[in-house]
């Protein structure tokens, strides 16, 4: 006793230096995806606020008063805004638009997704302070907005609507980052022409992409420390500015001298908060990054670093430029001390393509949430790490970001344009949060609607300013953000559109419950040897593919599952949680429902193992339905959306035992003695085709003899074990979606043409759900939607 007592206190030391050391390190990776954007703003954000008519007034007083702008503009917007409130709003530690969106559709009835259940809501990361706040009384806004269907659509546009401005951001940071950098080298080589520094950039901005394949954990221990040295030469380089040139700049930290700045410059002043707003780009990527980190990790890099050395630097180049005005086009890079001129340019290079990772992987981020929340077309999904879940990696975005990105680089030449570009869609981007961030505070938070007004008003004040002055700057390269954001609208809405027509048609058509009963045992067909897993939409009822296909080939497989593979509006579903099993109709009709729910930040990896755990699901299940049986004294027939969660590390009394077949296939004669033998040489022809077919079939299973069983479970299970060792069969539907003949022409337009051409050019949903092409049956079938 006395040990234990005295071993206690010894465990709390080491858990708190193991909690400091993982801080210490995620803050360390956070430099390299998080911060560089951010950290490489200097380069070239007086330039772009003396840009326009602010050019008039190049004195003392208006730095001063430009100084002054950034410094508060940084301090309300990251610090304040950012780290201090909305870092706090994680959804179960993720972030972004759409993680605010996601906690919205789980605090009210926000969501559009068609096919949600209430069991949805007993999944464990569906609530953020646990069920204690369902039984809370609806405010009168909530009962309102969840009302009125038209405001739900509105508030799923404005959350597109920001995703598709990320995307823009995907493309102008790097475009902007890179060419800024790269044109530091006129200031030296001043033999260099505009044309030879813009194909230089574009040589690193190939490079940059095809890097993106490595994955985001390896990319970040490699740029980290770039990020690091680089903002310590910017901060020291700042300092040496401020003692150097001007220490009295120290003065401008004094909100007064903005008041003094639009006294004098007026409407100009105005109009050049479009430049100045450049100081905050890549803020947003704190937030939606968070994923990848922890929320302290992040505060306490931004804090520890990124805050004093940013300011100091912008500091020093107010310092310099109030001595040294007219060299304001390449102030960051005159303001260099000339010994140090050369390693800084290098390290100024390095950190641009670093601020280009965090918006890249931020991109990635929001079409797999716009994909899961069934608003994007079927992308590729590629899990970069085995040990850190959710960092992906999607190739086709990735190739038409640099597609997009070079053409802007090479058609605008200037980072000016391509600044006044990048400023609208970083303040949108921003803008859009602090509303959802607004509706958070009321409905998940619980806060009184005051807090929420008046986190609205003050931020979103300074940010409506800033996006009114950005607006003007639409002729000059600010309307290229519109243009993309407007693309990638019409394609998410004509997805979106598209996806729910045809889920509403399969959910006006599906087969009745009355009309399998009729069928009897047998469903008035042949019951051949195998498992058929019939994919659909539907989590109720039994849809139209199966009486289709029953139709026109009057044979189906011993056991029948339908399988719904949907999202759920959380970030992960727990495994132990993925699986919902039920049964369709009487034992004796072997009919089951298996629900696999992902949320919009899981991947739906490449797993050999699905049928299996499918398979032991329902060993589960129709172990777990015996026993309520035996409880009860009865069996209900009529009661078909009874699911129940089936979890791995749940028993059930007797389980099936798993026994794998060695590396030649010795049990394989086993595992088919129940097809004939013209089958079995097809299927031993089929693997020596395909060898990742064989590797899917080593796997059997045996009732355990020695333990009692129910008669009516073993025989249940025997029939599973059976169907399982015949092997599965997945049956899909191939649909043609056309539009009524008496549709509208813009509904024509976007069924028949628009949504057909993004089926056909995007994955296929066998492919998507990593279905084995050998084992697929699609079934035809044309929706008019």
């Amino acid at each position: 006793m006395d040990h234990a007592r005295g071993s206690a206190p010894d465990t709390q030391p080491f858990q708190w230096r193991s909690y400091y050391k993982n801080l210490l390190l995620l803050a360390y990776q956070s430099f390299g995806v998080v911060y560089g954007d951010l950290s490489t703003s200097p380069l070239y954000v007086y330039k772009s606020a003396f840009s326009g008519r602010l050019r008039r007034y190049q004195d003392e007083e208006t730095i001063y008063g430009v100084f002054s702008l950034i410094f508060w503009t940084f301090t309300l917007i990251p610090l304040l805004k950012y780290v201090m409130i909305i870092l706090s709003a994680d959804d179960n530690g993720e972030g972004g638009t759409f993680a605010l969106y996601s906690l919205l559709c789980r605090h009210a009835k926000f969501s559009l997704l068609p096919n949600q259940q209430a069991a949805d809501e007993e999944l464990s990361t569906y609530y953020r302070d646990g069920p204690t706040n369902r039984n809370a009384i609806p405010s009168p806004l909530k009962r309102f907005l969840e009302k009125h269907k038209k405001l739900r659509t509105c508030l799923l546009l404005i959350v597109l609507f920001g995703a598709c401005m990320v995307i823009g951001d995907g493309v102008l940071t790097p475009a902007i980052s890179v060419l800024s950098s790269i044109s530091g080298l006129q200031v030296r080589a001043t033999g260099l022409h505009d044309g030879e520094v813009v194909i230089i950039a574009c040589i690193v901005l190939v490079g940059l992409f095809a890097l993106q394949h490595r994955g985001t954990q390896k990319v970040a221990f490699i740029f980290a420390p770039i990020v690091i040295i680089w903002l310590l030469c910017i901060g020291g380089i700042g300092l040496y500015n401020i003692i150097h040139w001007n220490p009295r700049i120290c003065h401008a930290l004094s909100p007064h001298y903005i008041v003094k700045f639009f006294r004098i410059t007026g409407k100009d002043g105005w109009i050049s908060l479009g430049g100045i707003l450049l100081a905050i780009t890549g803020t947003e990527a704190m937030f939606a990054d968070l994923g990848h980190f922890t929320d302290a990790s992040i505060r306490l890099a931004f804090v520890s670093l990124i805050y004093p050395c940013l300011v100091l630097q912008y500091m020093g180049q107010a310092a310099f430029l109030s001595r040294n005005i007219v060299e304001v086009h390449t102030s960051f890079y005159q303001s260099i001390p000339k010994p140090i001129f050369w390693p800084v340019f290098v390290v100024a290079t390095l950190a641009a393509i670093v601020a280009s990772q965090a918006v890249i992987s931020a991109t990635f981020s929001i079409v797999k949430q716009c994909n899961a929340l069934g608003c994007f077309p079927r992308v590729k999904v590629v899990h970069t790490s085995r040990w850190i879940y959710g960092q992906i990696y999607i190739p086709e975005i990735n190739w038409i970001l640099m597609l997009l990105c070079l053409a802007v680089t090479i058609g605008f030449q200037d980072t000016t344009l391509i600044g006044n570009a990048y400023g609208i869609a970083s303040i949108t981007v921003m803008f859009v949060t602090t509303w959802l961030m607004a509706l958070v505070i009321i409905f998940v938070w619980h806060k009184n609607v005051i807090f929420a007004l008046s986190f609205l008003l003050f931020f979103g004040s300074i940010e409506a300013v800033y996006l009114s002055s950005s607006i003007m700057k639409v002729p000059q390269g600010g309307w290229v953000p519109l243009v993309l954001s407007s693309v990638f609208m019409v394609i998410m809405y004509v997805w979106h559109y598209g996806t729910r027509r045809k889920y509403l048609f399969d959910l006006q058509n599906k087969v009745s419950m009355k009309w399998i009963l009729t069928l009897g045992p047998s469903l008035g067909i042949v019951r051949v040897p195998g498992i058929g897993l019939i994919y659909t939409e539907l989590v109720t009822g039994v849809p139209s593919i199966f009486s289709h296909f029953v139709t026109n080939l009057p044979a189906f497989h011993q056991v029948l599952v339908f399988v719904c593979v949907k999202s759920v509006p959380v970030p992960y579903v727990p495994q132990d949680e993925r699986y919902l099993i039920g049964r369709i109709g009487p034992r004796e009709y072997q009919m089951y429902r298996c629900i696999v729910r992902y949320g919009y930040k899981d991947v739906e990896s490449d797993d050999d193992n699905f049928e299996n755990q499918l398979v032991m699901s329902i060993a589960k299940f129709i172990q777990l339905e015996a026993e309520e049986t035996s409880s009860t004294g009865s069996y209900d027939t009529s009661n078909e959306g009874r699911m129940a969660v089936i979890r791995s590390d749940d028993t059930f009394g007797t389980r099936l035992l798993v026994r794998g077949a060695d590396e030649n296939g010795g049990d394989s004669s086993i595992i088919r003695s129940s097809r004939s033998e013209t089958l079995q040489s097809l299927q031993s022809l089929y693997e020596q085709e395909s060898p990742s077919v064989s590797r899917r079939r080593r796997v059997r299973f045996e009732l355990p003899e020695a333990e009692p069983m129910d008669p009516q479970v073993k025989e249940d299970l025997l029939a599973l074990v059976e169907a399982k060792d015949a092997g599965v069969a997945y049956i899909m539907g191939h649909s043609y979606i056309k539009a009524r003949k008496n549709s509208s022409f813009l509904k024509k337009f976007v069924i028949d043409v628009a949504y057909s051409f993004l089926r056909k050019n995007c994955r296929g949903p066998a492919v998507a759900l990593n279905i084995p092409h050998i084992s697929l049956i699609e079934v035809g079938m044309i929706y008019y939607v």
